[in-house]
């Protein structure tokens, strides 16, 4: 790999600016000042610093967010903080969120340069759980419940698929239910509330496949995947 390009990839800036920081002496290789910016080497095995912080290459970055409320999950929104504004600290380029949660729900958010896990954790054909934490505008009844667990009818052609849910109580004793779906359409839990007569007031993500919401990240905070978590995420969707 070109030295610019890798530098580029760990977003310290533009190739022109970069040209101008190795000529300045900011990048070495192996201890030793870089000279040209387009000279080559090995990624993997070659020790590059900038400003004397080793930085080290990976094809493939993978965060879990808490996205908060207010956020949009993309990575250009006019006006609007994006998901990849909260994360903009980490200089990777090319992330961006693997799915999308409204503005005002929260939750577990992945992010990745990872097209190829992206597109498996998206497809229609993969039916990944995905569960939510669901607060309501009034109790649920029972029949409620069957029906959402049998599909409902949410205006488009076809009913959602089957899902299950059940109700369980959050840390102040309040009265909720999770909704574990196998689809991504389009505000499709709210939908599958209002189907039912009831309102959502509050919603949040606790999984996607084998992914679950880290329990000790505040809403807005974010952090890297372990290396088993990526494993599981990409050895479950590997078919």
């Amino acid at each position: 790999m070109r030295l610019d390009k890798f530098l580029s990839e760990k977003g310290i800036g533009t190739r022109k600016q970069i040209k101008e920081y190795v000529k300045n002496g900011r990048a070495t290789i192996n201890c030793v000042v870089a000279k040209n910016s387009d000279q080559h080497i090995d990624e993997n095995n070659d020790e590059i610093a900038f400003d004397g912080n080793i930085l080290t290459y990976k094809e493939f970055y993978y965060f879990m967010l808490n996205k908060p409320q207010g956020v949009v999950s993309s990575t250009r929104e006019g006006r609007s903080k994006t998901v990849v504004d909260l994360l903009k600290d980490e200089g990777v380029k090319d992330l961006f969120p693997v799915g999308r949660l409204d503005k005002d729900t929260v939750g577990l958010l992945l992010l990745t340069n990872d097209g190829v896990l992206a597109h498996n954790l998206l497809s229609p054909k993969k039916h990944v759980e995905k569960e939510y934490e669901v607060y309501l505008e009034h109790d649920i009844t029972d029949e409620d419940m069957h029906r959402l667990e049998e599909g409902v009818d949410i205006g488009d052609d076809e009913k959602t698929l089957p899902a299950k849910a059940f109700r369980a109580e959050d840390k102040e004793g309040h009265q909720i239910i999770h909704l574990i779906i196998h689809e991504g359409r389009f505000h499709q839990v709210k939908r599958m509330l209002n189907a039912v007569g009831n309102e959502v007031v509050f919603l949040r993500r606790l999984s996607m496949g084998s992914l679950k919401l880290d329990g000790d990240l505040a809403e807005g905070e974010y952090r890297a995947l372990t290396e088993d978590e990526i494993d599981c995420l990409i050895n479950s969707n590997k078919n």
